[in-house]
């Protein structure tokens, strides 16, 4: 994991000090907002903890709607985060307890979101790190390597870890990613319960912002 200065961290803390609000739940590609903020989005597979993580980040229990229930989040959510950026909650991909119909409409809903939005800076995806990899995140990773998308992995859920085996996972993953063309060369680990790798998140979210009002 990448370290951050003492400057970046603290850039990323005061972005989600101030106003995060919900904006909209976007059900096709005609009702997304106007491109006219730089985007984040977070990908992952079903419960990997997407809208846990949104939670955490802005600490705001019921900014997202976070559920056990895999494939509760079925549209794409957007958040302003201080009139300088969106971040977007994905559907996720994988298992969902829903109709083959209405999973197949949200899949390719995101899928065609993550091919050719404008503005959208960096992609997310989210692992959970009790599992690794797993073959629906290598055909998103495929796909956004094919389109020239940048994207992050986010070690999620890594309380759930002891020390020794995180760190096999970590170097596991960081190998997977390194001849990836599209891939950010830098993984960050985090824990939404424990709020752990949070501020290095913040400061990379931060990094892709638009300047505070006080810097325009």
């Amino acid at each position: 994991m990448e370290d951050k200065t003492s400057a970046q961290l603290e850039e990323g803390r005061l972005l989600f000090a101030r106003d995060v609000d919900f904006m909209r739940s976007a059900v096709s590609l005609e009702t997304l907002p106007p491109p006219d903020l730089p985007e984040v989005c977070f990908a992952g597979r079903s419960n990997v903890g997407k809208s846990s993580l949104i939670n955490a980040l802005t600490n705001r229990k019921g900014l997202a709607r976070a559920s056990n229930t895999p494939g509760r989040t079925r549209e794409l959510n957007y958040f302003n985060v201080d009139g300088r950026l969106f971040i977007v909650d994905l559907p996720g991909f994988g298992y969902a307890r829903a109709s083959k119909t209405d999973i197949a409409r949200w899949q390719q809903l995101t899928k065609a979101y993550l091919r050719g939005r404008p503005g959208l800076r960096r992609i997310f995806l989210l692992i959970d790190s009790r599992h690794g990899i797993k073959a629906p995140d290598i055909e998103v990773m495929d796909m956004l390597d094919e389109t020239a998308v940048i994207y992050q992995l986010v070690l999620t859920k890594t309380d759930k870890l002891k020390k020794g085996e995180l760190s096999k996972v970590a170097e596991k993953t960081q190998s997977f990613i390194a001849k990836r063309p599209a891939a950010f060369p830098f993984i960050v680990h985090t824990s939404s319960e424990k709020k752990e790798g949070l501020d290095v998140l913040r400061a990379e979210i931060a990094s892709l912002a638009l300047p505070s009002n006080l810097d325009r």
